[in-house]
């Protein structure tokens, strides 16, 4: 086993409904047989995952149109030995959790493409540059032998 895979990761953000799933959905793929990986947001969104989100995932394969939202405090399992936050507000609340549970803490910062104006066109665009930065990322941080790639 790669001792630098954990043996659980939660990738957070603000409200767990883009970039997060995202990120989860390209580590599950990736590593889902041998690593635990779910996701969290400060807060959740009642609305589910973003449907853009949903759109450049499927360009690649990868179906995150059943998550559902969650945040730090729907987490059932304490047992998380890193946490990645992919924005400033999931940064301080898994800061704060590391009071009472022992894990790493990474900070990733992370495009919020709900913040790109213009045409259907741009924003897709900025959806799949998260998407191709959170996969460049994730195998940077955590290289892939002999895995399928996305």
């Amino acid at each position: 086993m790669d001792d630098r895979l954990p043996g659980s990761i939660l990738f957070a953000c603000d409200r767990n409904g883009i970039r997060s799933p995202m990120a989860a959905a390209i580590m599950r793929h990736l590593y889902g047989h041998r690593v635990y990986v779910d996701s969290a947001g400060v807060q959740t969104d009642d609305t589910g995952v973003d449907p853009f989100a949903v759109a450049v995932m499927a360009e690649i394969g990868l179906d995150i149109g059943s998550h559902t939202p969650k945040s730090f405090d729907d987490l059932v399992d304490g047992s998380i030995d890193l946490i990645v936050s992919l924005s400033p507000q999931a940064h301080h609340r898994a800061i704060d959790l590391t009071h009472t549970v022992s894990c790493e803490v990474e900070y990733w910062l992370s495009l919020d493409p709900t913040l790109v104006e213009g045409s259907r066109d741009a924003i897709l665009a900025a959806y799949r540059q998260l998407r191709d930065d959170l996969t460049a990322r994730i195998h940077r941080r955590f290289p892939p032998t002999g895995l399928p790639q996305v």
